[in-house]
C-alpha cells in the first residue's frame, strides 16, 4: 500500500475542497490514520473505494468514540498594573463525537486504512454522512454507533435502534450517561445493583 501521506495528498487533488489531516498516533501500536471533514466524508469514501490503485473495497469495522470538552491551560504574559507576569489562559475546546472506520482493500490486497470523521459537537450538531452506500457492511455498525453514541448518519437506508428498544432514552456508550437506578429489568439484584435498587425504592 502506497503511503498515508501520499493517499492524503491523492485525495486532495481528486476530491474537490476536501481536506485531509493525518492524524499520528503515540501508541504502542502507532497506526495514524486520515481525519477528513464530514462534508466531504461520501465523496471521499467513493474516491478510496474506485481510485485504481488503492481499491478499499471493504470495511471491516466501524465504531465510534466521544470527546468531551476540554480545557487547555497556557501561559502567557500580560501587562498587569504596569508589571509584566506570565499569567494562566484558560481556553475551551468543545467536545465532539467521532466515527471511524478501517478499511481494506480485497483486490489489492492491502490495508487498513484508518478513516475518521467528527462531528461539529455532541448535541445538536451530532451528524455525519453514512458510507452504507459505498461499503454495505456499516449499515448494521452505523446504526450500533447510532444507538450507543447517538450520531444520526445522513443518508443511511435504515437508522434505526440495533441493540436497545426503541423507547430507550439516551445513548449509552456516551462518557456522560448516567445509567438508571431503578433495574426493573433485573429479577434477581445483587452487589451494587441491590444497593443502587435500595436506594431507589425505599422501604422495599
Amino acid at each position: 500500500m502506497i503511503d498515508l501521506e501520499s493517499i492524503r495528498l491523492r485525495i486532495e487533488a481528486s476530491v474537490a475542497g476536501a481536506q485531509v489531516t493525518l492524524v499520528p498516533n503515540d501508541s504502542p501500536a502507532a497506526q495514524p490514520s486520515l481525519l477528513v471533514e464530514g462534508a466531504h466524508g461520501l465523496a471521499i469514501a467513493l474516491f478510496l473505494r474506485d481510485d485504481a490503485e488503492l481499491r478499499f473495497d471493504y470495511c471491516s469495522n466501524a465504531t465510534g468514540v466521544d470527546w468531551l470538552d476540554t480545557e487547555l491551560k497556557v501561559k502567557v504574559k500580560q501587562v498587569v498594573d504596569g508589571v509584566e507576569k506570565e499569567v494562566e489562559q484558560v481556553t475551551k475546546k468543545p467536545g465532539y463525537l467521532e466515527t471511524v472506520y478501517h478499511l481494506y482493500s480485497m483486490e489489492k490486497r492491502h490495508g487498513p486504512l484508518i478513516l475518521r470523521m467528527r462531528t461539529r459537537n455532541r448535541a445538536g450538531e451530532a451528524k455525519l454522512p453514512s458510507l452504507t452506500s459505498v461499503w454495505r457492511s456499516c449499515e448494521f455498525q452505523e446504526r450500533e454507533i447510532y444507538d450507543l453514541y447517538g450520531i444520526e448518519f445522513i443518508g443511511h437506508p435504515d437508522l434505526r435502534r440495533i441493540l436497545m428498544w426503541d423507547g430507550f432514552k439516551d445513548h449509552p456508550m456516551r462518557k456522560d450517561y448516567v445509567e438508571p437506578d431503578d433495574y426493573e429489568y433485573e429479577p434477581t439484584p445483587h452487589d451494587e445493583v441491590l444497593e443502587k435498587a435500595k436506594e431507589h425504592y425505599p422501604g422495599s
